[in-house]
């Protein structure tokens, strides 16, 4: 939902922070991201483990960064690579990552509040940059590559996430790829697709033995439908337009409307033992990862 009064997005944006960014191979949203991990990371525990478990999950080939000592020479030694032997312990420390990249999320109110999809992008970031400091492996959700840690993955992650693409592809709604039981999932998007479809697509992860975490990211406007009077209201996902005298009209509608979409994301992942949450980028983004770092670190025993 865009509102005529308000700043359009632009092509290219100039992020803050741009000199830090300069000065360090970084994209600049990582840069960001990173302060916020570090943020956060002064005030989470250290890293609990019981030990790594004996389960055979599966072989994959040695990736930069991995410890030499763990490849497995029997399997090697029956090709011209080397592989690693994963365990089911190691599987459920792999976590995948989405965030929303519809036209939708490229909204903003006002000049001075990030776009949803900016906010989301540094979310996921710092939640990666926690994680990977633990050890933990991780990999996109919508890109078939298998999980890995280290600084060089969470760099070439960014290269791609961080690239700013208005996706009419996209329908905001996350990919359900095969991933193995005990894996976890962070989906973070407006969640603003038929909610049907949403939960139909969470619906198969958690029916695979994934776990999610869900962070709806909302513009301040569009949790609290401020505007008044004479309003045209752009549809930015070829929903139409729609010019309404005073605007005021359609707040209780489209508030009761938000809740209860939220009330059945919210039912879906109690049922389903997921997290879920919502945050405005009105706010500042540290809570919000502070909630996603904390479930997610009870759910792996971190």
């Amino acid at each position: 939902m865009s509102d005529i009064g308000a700043p359009t997005a632009t092509a290219d944006r100039e992020y803050q922070r741009a000199g830090e960014a300069l000065a360090a191979p970084l994209p600049p949203l990582l840069v960001a991201a990173e302060q916020v991990a570090s943020t956060v990371a002064q005030g989470v525990h250290g890293r609990r483990r019981v030990g790594q478990g004996e389960s055979f999950w599966q072989f994959r080939p040695y990736a930069y960064g991995d410890e030499p000592q763990r490849i497995d020479w029997r399997r090697s030694a029956r090709s011209d690579r080397l592989y690693i032997r994963e365990t089911e312990w190691e599987a459920a420390q792999s976590v995948w990552f989405w965030h929303d990249r519809s036209p939708s999320m490229f909204y903003r109110s006002d000049r001075d509040l990030p776009e949803k999809w900016e906010r989301a992008t540094i979310l996921n970031l710092a939640l990666m940059s926690l994680l990977v400091r633990g050890g933990e492996r991780i990999a996109l959700l919508d890109r078939p590559e298998r999980p890995a840690t280290g600084r060089a993955t969470l760099n070439r992650i960014a290269e791609t996430v961080t690239r700013r693409r208005d996706d009419a592809s996209d329908d905001g709604v996350p990919p359900t790829p095969d991933l193995p039981r005990f894996g976890s999932a962070i989906l973070i998007g407006d969640f603003l697709a038929p909610p049907e479809v949403v939960l139909q697509a969470t619906r198969t992860l958690a029916a695979r033995g994934v776990r999610g975490f869900m962070l709806q990211v909302l513009d301040p406007a569009e949790v609290a439908l401020p505007f008044q009077g004479r309003r045209r209201f752009l549809g930015l996902e070829d929903e139409g337009d729609l010019l309404v005298g005073r605007a005021e009209s359609l707040r209780v509608g489209y508030l009761k409307r938000l809740a209860e979409l939220q009330d059945e994301l919210a039912t879906f992942a109690k049922r389903a033992d997921w997290y879920f949450s919502v945050h405005s980028t009105g706010g500042p983004a540290q809570p919000a990862l502070l909630g996603l770092y904390t479930a997610i670190a009870d759910h792996m025993g971190l």
